[in-house]
């Protein structure tokens, strides 16, 4: 889709938000709480981004973008050259982070992590669940969207803690995840440590693997060191290609014709998921659950490998 930012905002420190909606006025594909979309920064450059704003809207689109050390181009690209009045090409929203259906909801927050949480929190005050939201940042001058959540739709709902506050409203969050329901879901997102952290706790304290959800921006820990070289083969056409250690299973097939949709490169947004017939990949990903990586029948060519010396795939 080509839509137009019709406005750019400086939430908090390296933070914007952008809104887009269709130059025509026409309602734009519906979303569901949780959900991103891909933004084509530049040719050749396209990121996900989750939606924040209600997914009852129909007229806009709205993300929030930091700009930060470890941004590989886009985010920079965002903040310095899109600005209101432009036209940027838009994909329709998909959601490999779903809000489930539950009683009650515990949506925790960190930094930048807090956009899915948003449009979750939003959907779920139109009465479809109780929930509490817990958003961590450095201090508030990081914190976007502050103002939003001290609005009355989120009273008594939304709790801030931040870093270089006092030790008072730090977040407990040993207390918080004590008593594990059936009836009660955690999604988590935010930096990948912060992640692992909050569901370590959630683990130990008992809660189902099934209620517990999470989703990363970014895969920052790939190590590379020990890669070696393998081959896979095209279960179509019987071809055999070599991946060097040194390429990706992605930039092989492109090379050789393949329409392979790539995005992240990360294994994050789940675009390039690839069918897998026969070998065992080495799971690099943070998309699939560990449920969905244990049946071994897809894999993220953009960064997953082999773990033995062939891999056929449902090509």
């Amino acid at each position: 889709m080509q839509l137009t930012v019709v406005k750019k905002t400086e939430e908090a420190a390296d933070i914007f938000s952008f809104e887009f909606a269709c130059p025509l006025g026409v309602e734009l594909p519906s979303f569901t709480a949780g959900a991103h979309i891909d933004v084509h920064v530049r040719p050749g450059l396209v990121r996900q981004y989750s939606l924040c704003n209600d997914p009852a809207e129909r007229h806009r689109y709205v993300i929030a973008v930091l700009c930060d050390a470890h941004s590989r181009g886009g985010a920079r690209t965002l903040h310095s050259e899109l600005h209101e009045g432009d036209t940027v090409t838009v994909g329709e929203p998909r959601n490999h982070f779903p809000l489930v259906p539950a009683a009650r909801s515990l949506l925790i927050g960190g930094g930048i992590g807090i956009t899915p949480l948003l449009g979750m929190a939003e959907w779920l005050n139109h009465g479809h669940g109780d929930y509490r939201m817990h958003y961590c940042t450095r201090s508030e001058a990081s914190a976007a969207f502050v103002g939003r959540l001290r609005e009355p739709a989120f009273a008594g709902r939304v709790q801030c803690h931040f870093d270089d506050g006092p030790p008072a409203q730090q977040m407990a969050l040993p207390a918080l995840l004590a008593e594990p329901d059936p009836d009660l879901h955690l999604y988590v997102c935010g930096p990948a440590g912060f992640i692992d952290y909050v569901i370590d706790c959630a683990r130990d304290h008992g809660w189902p693997a099934a209620n517990i959800h999470r989703e990363y921006f970014s895969n920052q820990d790939l190590d590379t060191s020990n890669d070696g070289s393998f081959e896979i083969r095209i279960a179509s056409s019987g071809a055999v290609l070599p991946v060097a250690a040194d390429e990706s299973v992605s930039s092989v097939l492109v090379r050789h014709g393949f329409a392979i949709p790539v995005s992240c490169e990360q294994g994050v947004c789940g675009t390039c998921l690839t069918g897998i017939l026969s070998g065992e990949p080495d799971h690099r990903d943070l998309c699939l659950s560990d449920e969905e990586r244990a049946r071994n029948d897809q894999f993220t060519p953009c960064c997953s490998r082999a773990k033995g010396k062939l891999l056929v795939l449902d090509l």
